[in-house]
């Protein structure tokens, strides 16, 4: 099985590495392993262990040096357990001194070793630990990618943030567009005013235009008092136009003599108010398609696509799959205290095989599912009565 409580043992000897990792594998532990406090420095830059069993004595960097950069990088989201083959209370007063979470003699009962680590365990199943990493928003989204397409869009959206231009997201639905957006919006200079989003197939006609240029008290049946609309409140940040081919006609109309004049006017109102915002929209339709079929206008597409950034579904990022089952798992976890400790292997097969018709949201979904209903910190898919996830 694969655990999801990672560790890292560090261990110039071959042969205690081996031991240790055989021990905890066997009580369902995910481990990795490093001959030198060096190798471990750059593992821990790349990955996150909430947990690392160093060794003392070792040629180069020492285990109570390695210790105090570790503390120093990572402070207390990073525990670390010592060991040594030759104890003594100066050393362990020492270590603990420097933050060291226990300290352990190679030759005492392994048991030992092994309920510190529950203790370990324990504090991280309960706390909200965020994965190190230099994402911001590492506790809502996963913005690494192994996939080449996926890296080119990352690679793109760090070259448009800086810029004012319009850009257009386009993909399947559930593919993220909504979190392309964010990132544009946080990467940008705008990243400290509002940003905010607003799905055009949730609202008729008459309703998106008041919610997108707001409107005067008395303006219609029902409007019993002023509203700022979205466009006016976005000024100086971001608006996200989610499902934008889904506007109608003379919204389009209103929305791009807006984009031409940055001004808007509220409805019932003839006063200009002007406005400064950065526009992104997503669909999940073929604009080029509607705009020959005469249900887009040509010229708003235009404006509307300076910029084109196209996220491809999750069935084409499968080297991708495993670090959002991790993620999400991860991200419940912390969320609902569950204690999950372990995939079920077979669970983890089906799921990483599976097509996700419904892309990322449909994943999503899937694995809070499976958080919720995970019994004794183990997750198992057959508490799926549908067998969703098995029909693949």
């Amino acid at each position: 099985m694969t655990g999801l409580f990672k560790i890292l043992i560090v261990d110039d000897d071959a042969d205690y590495r081996e031991t240790y990792k055989m021990l905890l594998s066997k009580k369902g532990y995910n481990i990795d392993t490093a001959s030198s406090a060096e190798e471990a420095l750059q593992m821990l830059d790349k990955e996150y262990f909430p947990l690392i069993i160093s060794d003392i004595m070792m040629p180069g960097m020492n285990g109570v040096d390695f210790l105090k950069q570790v503390k120093n990088l990572y402070e207390k989201n990073v525990e670390v357990i010592m060991v040594t083959g030759y104890g003594s209370i100066e050393t362990a007063v020492q270590t603990m001194k420097t933050g060291a979470f226990g300290y352990f003699i190679k030759s005492h009962n392994p048991e030992e070793l092994i309920m510190e680590i529950e203790k370990v365990h324990k504090i991280y199943s309960l706390q909200s630990i965020n994965k190190i990493n230099k994402n911001n928003e590492k506790s809502k989204y996963l913005f690494t990618s192994k996939n080449k397409e996926m890296q080119n869009v990352y690679e793109l959206v760090n070259r448009v943030a800086t810029s004012n231009s319009n850009v257009l997201i386009t993909g399947e639905s559930g593919v993220g567009k909504e979190i392309i957006a964010q990132m544009i919006h946080e990467k940008s200079n705008r990243a400290n005013m509002p940003f905010i989003p607003i799905n055009c197939q949730y609202f008729s006609t008459g309703l998106i235009e008041s919610e997108l240029f707001g409107h005067e008290k008395g303006s219609f049946t029902g409007a019993a008092s002023k509203r700022i609309g979205h466009l006016e409140e976005a000024n100086g940040g971001t608006i996200f136009l989610d499902e934008i081919g889904d506007m109608d006609e003379s919204t389009q109309v209103k929305l791009l003599r807006v984009l031409e004049t940055k001004q808007i006017e509220r409805i019932g109102s003839n006063t200009l108010i002007d406005v400064d915002f950065r526009l992104v929209t997503a669909t999940n339709k073929d604009l080029s398609k509607a705009v020959a079929d005469g249900k887009f206008r040509e010229d708003l597409y235009y404006r509307i696509n300076t910029i084109e950034i196209k996220v491809p579904p999750l069935r084409r990022r499968k080297e991708d799959i495993e670090d959002l089952i991790y993620f999400f798992i991860n991200r419940f976890n912390r969320e609902m205290g569950k204690g999950i400790k372990n995939i079920d292997e077979e669970t983890k097969y089906n799921l990483l095989n599976y097509r996700y018709p419904g892309n990322i949201r449909e994943l999503k979904n899937i694995i809070e599912r499976l958080v919720v209903l995970s019994r004794d910190g183990i997750i198992k898919e057959d508490i799926f009565n549908d067998n969703k996830v098995s029909n693949i």
